[in-house]
This record gives structure tokens, C-alpha cells and sequence, in this order.
């Protein structure tokens, strides 16, 4: 009773509390990422495909939902065959709606056209919906999977299986750094016009405001995409792309400890690369990995940046709180 006096729900409170332990906490922690089991990441220059970065790149890891990237690949290459269409109605069935959160809650009979599903499903990760465009493609999110899966071989991604639409547990539901980066680079090159989508920071659903996820397309210039994740299984994961002076870098962290450690990890790996790059145009040969001293804290600037943006919808769910692992800091 005394919660609902002051007005804030349990899960406000857990919410609260987890963002505080993580801004307090995080400027103290010390300790190497790359101690973190699940940790794994790459980046490459998006227009050439040089690796600039890799730790752990080919190892198997979860992708989370980054797998709703792919979801989305296949969605885009129905939509430019002609087989759907945007303003085609996908029925909601029983097997979609009982999808646990992320979701958007439609019930059982309802309806979503394609438009809409793939915009909640870019900005809010809505796990229901994923289930919904798969079976509005492919009648069976199973079927779905098997083509999500032979679309990865036809792109090069040769460590990736795909069990579900939305990335949720499954131990058969695998990738990699690598093939993660390898899809997002495939998803911006094909579809140049449908990428914008994961650039949206909210999208409006029937008079409600969905925000996105992906905390860096509201605090880091450049950044516009593409896919944010978190499953206890697979820790907390980042498909990141951002633009400088008329390149583009993608960046994946696969394994985080928490939401800011992730991104704070992304946004200093594609920092220092365009750092790197702007260099190298003058003559100076040097690399990402010259650039990182042993890890430490995250560098201030990143992580005033990080804590003022506030608990993110991708962290919730923790298990035995998160693990006080940094990301790593560039040397000055």
C-alpha cells in the first residue's frame, strides 16, 4: 500500500533502482571485458569490409534480439518482391500474443499491418509482432527460422542458425560477431531506403509513443542504428552503426555485462575507429587496437553521456544484478 502512495508501481521502483546501482556503480568498477565469458565484438569499415576490430569475433555467442534484424532483411526482400505489402493486415494469433515482453500486447484475432509491425518491431523489440510477420510470411515461425537461416548462408554468415523471429532462448539459436556484423552490413547495402527504420528514435502506434531502445541514437552524433538485446543467456547486445565525414563504421558487442557498459563499449570502439581512419587519410599508420590502453572505467565524456539518458526497457530483467565489468578507455 505504501508504494501506491507515493505513485510508483514495484516495477517502477525495481527499474529506479537498478538505473541508480548502475550510475553509481559504474564509474568505480575496474576490471578487463575481456574476462566476460559471453563477451565477444568486431568492427568493420562498412564500405570496404576491413575489420578494424575483433575480439572473439568467430566465437558462437546469442544474439538476443538482434535476430530481429534478419526478421526484418526477409521482411524487406517479400516487400520488393511483391509477395506483401505494406498495408497488408497480419493477423495476431494465439502463439504470437503469448510471446513474453518486449511485446505490444495485441490480443488474439487482432490485427497489425505490415507497416506497423515492422516499426514496433525495429523501435520496440515487440517480440509478439516478430511472431506474427513470420507467420504472415512463411505460415509457421518455424518455416520462418529455416529461411531466416538460408538467407544467413546466402550472405555469407556461416556460424549463424536461427530457431525463432525474435531471439529469444534457444540453445540451438546461435551466431557470431562476425556474421552479426556481416548481417548488418548486408541490411544497410540492400535496403539503403528501408534502413532509416532503425534510425527512429519513437514511432506512434495508434495514439501511443514507442520509444526506441538503442539509448545511443539519443546521445552520440552520428549514430543511426541498428538493434539493441538482452537475454540472460546471451547478456546484453548491440548491433551499432554511425556515420563521420562520409563513412560508416558498424560496430557489435555481443556479451555485455549491462545495458551501459554495452554501449559505452560501442561508442569508444567506433570512436577511436573514426579517430583511426581520419588519421590514417593523413599518412599515420595506425590501428583500433594501438589505440585502447588496458581496460578500464569508461572515459568521461561517454559516461556523463550514458547516465544522463536513464534506465533503458533492455535491462529489466537481471539476474543476480549485472556484472561489474567496464568497457575499455582510449589512451589520451
Amino acid at each position: 500500500m505504501r508504494i501506491k502512495r507515493f505513485g510508483h508501481s514495484p516495477e517502477k521502483l525495481l527499474l529506479l533502482a537498478a538505473a541508480l546501482w548502475v550510475m553509481i556503480s559504474a564509474p568505480a568498477m575496474a576490471g578487463s571485458l575481456y574476462a566476460v565469458p559471453k563477451y565477444a565484438a568486431i568492427m568493420i569499415n562498412a564500405d570496404t569490409g576491413e575489420v578494424l576490430y575483433a575480439r572473439q569475433a568467430d566465437a558462437q555467442r546469442f544474439p538476443a534480439s538482434i535476430t530481429k534484424v534478419m526478421t526484418l532483411y526477409v521482411a524487406f526482400e517479400e516487400l520488393r518482391a511483391g509477395n506483401i505489402r505494406e498495408g497488408d493486415m497480419i493477423r495476431i494469433s494465439s502463439f504470437a500474443a503469448s510471446q513474453p515482453p518486449s511485446k505490444l500486447g495485441l490480443r488474439p484475432g487482432s490485427s497489425i499491418s505490415v507497416r506497423d509491425a515492422m516499426a514496433v518491431i525495429a523501435t520496440k523489440s515487440a517480440n509478439d509482432i516478430a511472431v506474427a510477420l513470420a507467420e504472415h510470411i512463411s505460415g509457421s515461425q518455424t518455416d520462418f527460422a529455416a529461411r531466416m537461416t538460408r538467407t544467413a548462408r546466402r550472405l555469407g554468415m556461416s556460424q549463424t542458425v536461427f530457431r525463432n523471429a525474435h531471439g529469444l532462448p534457444d540453445a540451438g539459436h546461435v551466431t557470431t560477431a562476425r556474421d552479426m556484423a556481416t548481417m548488418s552490413r548486408a541490411l544497410i547495402r540492400d535496403f539503403p531506403k528501408r534502413y532509416p527504420m532503425f534510425s527512429q528514435v519513437s514511432v506512434e502506434y495508434e495514439g501511443r509513443i514507442i520509444q526506441t531502445h538503442n539509448h545511443l541514437l539519443k546521445s552520440f552524433p552520428g549514430f543511426d542504428g541498428i538493434k539493441t538485446g538482452f537475454t540472460n543467456a546471451a547478456g546484453f547486445t548491440l548491433a551499432a552503426s554511425a556515420v563521420h565525414d562520409g563513412v560508416r563504421l558498424i560496430a557489435v558487442v555481443l556479451g555485455g555485462p549491462n545495458r551501459m557498459m554495452r554501449d559505452g563499449n560501442v561508442a569508444e570502439l567506433l570512436e577511436t575507429g573514426f579517430s583511426v581512419l581520419t588519421r590514417r587519410s593523413r599518412g599515420e599508420y595506425t590501428t583500433v587496437a594501438a589505440n585502447f590502453a588496458e581496460p578500464d572505467d569508461l572515459s568521461d565524456s561517454v559516461m556523463d553521456r550514458l547516465a544522463s539518458e536513464g534506465p533503458s526497457a533492455d535491462g529489466l530483467v537481471m539476474t543476480g544484478g549485472p556484472m561489474p565489468v567496464p568497457a575499455m578507455r582510449r589512451r589520451p
